[in-house]
């Protein structure tokens, strides 16, 4: 109980930056919503990747280590987001955001000393390239062309997590070539999109993202464990759908090579951190919160409909982007976009509350 208590400031750090950067997304989009500072505006992504996600995954690796000082890294990307927030603007925010990835970083990299697999590698490959992105930006590029590099972050950090829980399934040695051939082809792309042929790397990071989507699309164990019943479904079908979004953004990468801020690079981004990562988020949650919060997750049907919601406003965004027709709905995808998000926090909320009663 006392560790959880000592957690609760981590978890509502990351949740104030889901909801700052959700209304922050609203204005962008066009919602006439109050701003405090009109500055903010292109904070958005990085509260929502950096606060966060990266709060999140922070918290679950310190957990997952068990040293005191592995905890440093969700404080400063917590501390950092909310600085982005309330702090005056400069490097502050950026900066901390950046050491804590450097920590995140430093724990893989012990991880990796101690026992080298493939899994282990690409964690330690993805923190890498969010610590890389996370520089970039402290150092004043624009945030559009370092997102690339988030992007890398994410997909080498999800797909690192299905591999090491593919284990039991034994893949052989062409198995884990091609998923290695797959995410470096990722993080070739991202390299390339801060050099002077940054369309060729958008490109060239939608090939591996195709690469990543039919690797896990082939040889995910979701493929086996959707044929199972409540929660362990749920979170398979969960896998599988983030799995199809991840597939539709790379594809998107790869025809369009959209570097610059626009319709189709809207979409691409979208499609890939709401549709793929959230989506994830959504699917690990009955796993994640528990350990995170010392306290059982009551699985009901409910899971579904923050679920059900989310894709079906990601699906509108992407319509209201990529489709001149439906460009008058992109705000209401939006809209249902941030609603997806405020009914899946509920749910976790009191869901975890009924499990440990």
């Amino acid at each position: 109980m006392r560790r959880a208590l000592r957690r609760a400031p981590l978890i509502a750090a990351a949740i104030a930056s889901l909801a700052y950067g959700a209304w922050l997304g609203l204005v962008r989009i066009g919602w006439i919503l109050p701003l405090p500072w009109p500055d903010q505006l292109i904070l958005h992504g990085p509260l929502m990747i950096g606060g966060f996600l990266g709060t999140l995954i922070g918290l679950e690796r310190a957990i997952g280590v068990a040293h005191p000082w592995a905890y440093a890294a969700p404080l400063l990307s917590g501390a950092g987001a909310l600085w982005l927030v309330l702090g005056s603007p400069g490097p502050a925010g950026p900066v901390l955001i950046t050491v804590s990835a450097a920590i995140v970083t430093c724990i893989f990299v012990t991880i990796v000393w101690r026992h080298a697999t493939v899994s282990g590698a690409t964690l330690l490959a993805g923190c890498i390239s969010w610590l890389i992105g996370n520089a970039l930006w402290a150092s004043g590029f624009a945030i559009y062309r370092v997102v690339f590099w988030w992007i890398a972050f994410l997909v080498l950090t999800i797909g690192g997590e299905r591999l090491e829980l593919n284990r039991m399934l034994q893949p052989t040695r062409v198995v884990q070539v091609a998923f290695i051939a797959s995410v470096s082809v990722v993080v070739s792309g991202a390299a390339l999109t801060v050099l002077p042929s940054p369309i060729t790397g958008v490109r060239v990071v939608g090939a591996g993202l195709l690469g990543v989507t039919a690797w896990l699309a082939t040889c995910d164990i979701a493929r086996r464990t959707i044929r199972q019943r409540g929660v362990t479904r749920y979170i398979a079908i969960c896998m599988l759908t983030s799995y199809a979004w991840l597939g539709i953004a790379g594809g998107t990468a790869l025809v369009s090579g959209a570097f610059e801020p626009g319709f189709v690079h809207d979409a691409l981004l979208h499609t890939l951190f709401l549709g793929f990562a959230i989506t994830m988020v959504f699917g690990h949650a009955p796993i994640v919160f528990p350990a995170i919060t010392g306290r059982a997750m009551a699985f009901t049907m409910r899971f579904y409909v923050p679920y059900a919601l989310l894709q079906a406003s990601v699906a509108l965004r992407l319509a209201g982007d990529l489709i001149d027709a439906m460009a008058g709905y992109r705000a209401w995808g939006g809209l249902l976009n941030a609603l997806a998000l405020l009914a899946f926090v509920l749910n976790v909320a009191t869901t975890v509350r009924r499990g440990s009663s």
